[in-house]
């Protein structure tokens, strides 16, 4: 971003939106003693609104749970004063798998203050994908719902041989009853643990393009780093004095964690949730009753919005700033937006390890349909060739960050391979291509690697690939990232089947169940070909990338 923005800023402006001045520009003000807790329940409590509200969760039935920021605090302290009684504390990593819930958030306050590490774990994780997250990062002990563990009681042993402690909200089983813990006394005189922002205080799994999901730890100093984008993205009206925050995004990853929740506290302001499936019709009504003004959407959920017409006129909305990412805006569905929803909508564009990267800002500068926006303050970003040299304005190249920049992740958790391939000289990668114009706007231009961005989801396809050979009647399988005009991508896969088995719409149906079952239904694919052989590359692997090209031909011929 060219500094001149900030020019006739204040410092205390820049303060505002986590900005210092630096020689002749910004940088991101990271304090050596930022903690989650302290920047958010913390601050309100600090302020004296402890009973300014914090949350509303929308039950199944309709009825309404209110917690504000003081009750918040009560509930994570008794939480954390249990799992210390166990035997928990600094650095031990606790398992978050409760949904878009409370428990979740309040758990997360919890393991702020026992200096633990909040491992984020989504709902829709099947047993294989949970197990595997679980057992790498050797968590022994789990929060989770009663819909979320029933299927996996019977065989918990043998899954996740390392849980010592299971506490889960709404129990039928002899389980700790989860949300007794939380309604229980806050001892008096109990003392966090204190943790600064070099402290790790998440690990989260993400789908790269080989292997299963791989863990990422970040320390506290996240959400620091992530202020003035969330600012900005938010078109500088975090503070607004009505403003309600909601997301459909799952609170185990970033869109639903760190764009939404913990900003809405950090700004002092309610979020409310609900456990319902997103369809347009539930959303409009959903943001019209808790008058939400502030969201954060994947383009595939605003495509689903945009097929209502005229959403003012059958809607009573407060809905005034959309912020998306995830996978490329198309500019149509941005013009929608703005002029039949009646919003602001500022697509960016980051990834988990590194934090917002690029952006836009209405309040600031003006964006360019179709374009990510430009970099973020306090943020270098390039774009390379292949031997990490620069390239040229209007020539595409890899967006790249320095290495050293303050916003990274604290690292992958075990895995040095991993680390490796994001380095690329004195850069750290994110494998997405781009183009940038001469007034420094950004213009996706696709992925580099293998990695399949669908829905907002990314998704690896060397684990669909493992799953789905570990059917008896599958030989070899390839999955790629098929173009879709509505999801950006959707995972399809390619299998050449054992001798014994007869292709057809019945085993394609098995299969894509298969899939579903054991890691997420979001990753099972939409489309299987059966096929009599592979081209394979030199070096013996199937060639992902001529399926790829096939399925783009086909696509740009339809």
């Amino acid at each position: 971003m060219k500094t001149e923005v900030f020019a006739d800023w204040s410092d205390e402006a820049l303060a505002g939106i986590g900005l210092r001045r630096s020689g002749g520009g910004v940088e991101i003000d990271i304090p050596e003693d930022a903690n989650i807790f302290a920047m958010t329940v913390g601050r309100q409590l600090a302020a004296g609104r402890s009973a300014a509200p914090a949350m509303v969760f929308e039950r199944p039935d309709g009825s309404l749970e209110r917690w504000s920021f003081g009750e918040i605090d009560r509930a994570a302290t008794a939480l954390a004063a249990h799992l210390r009684a166990l035997g928990f504390g600094r650095g031990d990593p606790i398992g978050l798998h409760t949904g878009m819930r409370p428990e979740t958030a309040i758990g997360h306050m919890a393991v702020c203050k026992l200096g633990g590490v909040a491992v984020t774990l989504s709902q829709l994780y099947g047993p294989d994908a949970l197990a595997h997250a679980l057992n790498h990062c050797g968590a022994r002990c789990l929060l989770t719902t009663e819909a979320g563990w029933s299927g996996l009681r019977s065989e918990a042993a043998g899954l996740f041989p390392a849980l010592a402690h299971v506490l889960v909200a709404e129990t039928t089983g002899e389980e700790t009853e989860l949300r007794d813990v939380l309604a229980g006394p806050a001892p008096e005189g109990f003392v966090p643990e204190y943790t600064g922002a070099d402290d790790e205080a998440l690990l989260m799994y993400t789908s790269g393009s080989t292997g299963m999901p791989k863990g990422i730890r970040h320390g506290h100093r996240v959400l620091a780093s992530y202020v003035p984008s969330i600012s900005l993205f938010f078109d500088l009206t975090m503070d607004d004095a009505d403003a309600v925050f909601w997301s459909p995004s799952d609170w185990a990853w970033v869109g639903g964690l760190l764009d939404m929740l913990f900003p809405a506290w950090l700004a002092g302001r309610p979020v409310v949730t609900s456990e319902a499936r997103f369809k347009a019709d539930w959303a409009y009504a959903f943001m019209a009753r808790h008058r939400v003004t502030h969201t954060f959407l994947a383009p595939t959920a605003i495509k689903r919005l945009a097929q209502t017409p005229d959403p003012r006129a059958d809607h009573d909305l407060a809905l005034r700033v959309i912020c998306t990412g995830g996978e490329a805006l198309a500019a149509d569905t941005l013009t929608w937006a703005e002029e039949r929803l009646g919003v602001v909508c500022n697509e960016f564009y980051g990834m988990t390890e590194v934090n917002h990267l690029i952006g836009n800002c209405a309040a600031l500068y003006p964006r360019k349909p179709g374009s990510m926006g430009v970099a973020y303050p306090g943020h270098r970003v390039a774009l390379v060739d292949a031997e990490g040299r620069e390239v040229a304005d209007g020539e595409p190249g890899e967006i790249v960050t320095p290495a050293t920049a303050p916003t990274r992740y604290l690292g992958y958790l075990n895995n040095a391979e991993k680390e490796a391939e994001l380095r690329l000289g004195d850069w750290m990668r994110t494998q997405d291509l781009a183009v940038r114009d001469a007034d420094g706007y950004f213009w996706y231009k696709g992925r580099s690697d293998d990695l399949i961005k669908s829905s907002g989801f990314r998704i690896g396809p060397a684990e669909i690939e493992e799953c789905l050979l570990a059917h008896p009647a599958v030989a070899e399988a390839a999955v790629i990232g098929k173009p879709d005009a509505e999801r950006g991508q959707i995972v399809k896969a390619f299998v050449r089947l054992a001798a014994s088995a007869a292709a057809g719409a019945e085993l394609s149906e098995a299969l894509k169940s298969h899939v579903r079952d054991r890691l997420a239904a979001y990753k099972a694919p939409r489309e299987i070909e059966f096929v009599p052989g592979f081209e394979m590359t030199s070096s013996g692997k199937i060639n992902r990338k001529a399926l790829r090209a096939r399925e783009t031909a086909d696509s740009d011929l339809t």
